[in-house]
């Protein structure tokens, strides 16, 4: 029996229908292997950040997990390629964007993944919708640190 570890993927996409693509991806992420979706948050639409195009539908999603953390990458990167996703330049617009924030309490610092996600902190899009299903991992300075990137529920 693997043991388990709570994990939490920000999702995000800002081309074709990305509130329909965050609904898919969050069901899908319930299909990985030795995974399920304990809790997800709303869906909020925001402006792009450090980047250009639509607006993004962001969401955070809860998952308790057997599969370590490269493995959930591996699994993460799958689905977003499965959803279209391409990569021409950095900060792209796209169908699909997965990114393993947190994984269990560890830290985690390779050439492929960095644990908690680095930026994490200074994005609206990923405290504000992790607030709301686990606020027990945001600190409300934190919240105020990044008040002025405008968040706005759409579900």
């Amino acid at each position: 029996m693997r043991e388990e570890v709570t994990a939490y993927v920000g999702l995000g996409a800002n081309l074709g229908d990305a509130v329909q693509a965050l609904r898919t991806a969050i069901a899908r992420l319930g299909t990985l292997p030795h995974t399920r979706v304990t809790r997800s948050s709303s869906l909020y639409r925001t402006a792009p950040f450090d980047a250009g195009g639509p607006d993004y539908i962001n969401a955070v999603a809860e998952l308790s997990t057997g599969l370590n953390a490269p493995q959930l990458l591996a699994q993460l990167q799958s689905l977003e390629h499965e959803a279209g996703r391409e990569r021409p330049f950095r900060n792209a617009p796209r169908t699909l964007d997965l990114d393993l924030l947190l994984f269990g309490s560890g830290t985690i610092a390779s050439a492929t993944l960095s644990v908690p996600h680095p930026r994490m902190m200074e994005r609206a899009f990923v405290l504000v919708p992790l607030a709301e299903i686990a606020p027990h991992l945001v600190d409300p300075q934190q919240l105020r640190a990044v008040a002025n990137q405008l968040v706005t529920r759409v579900d």
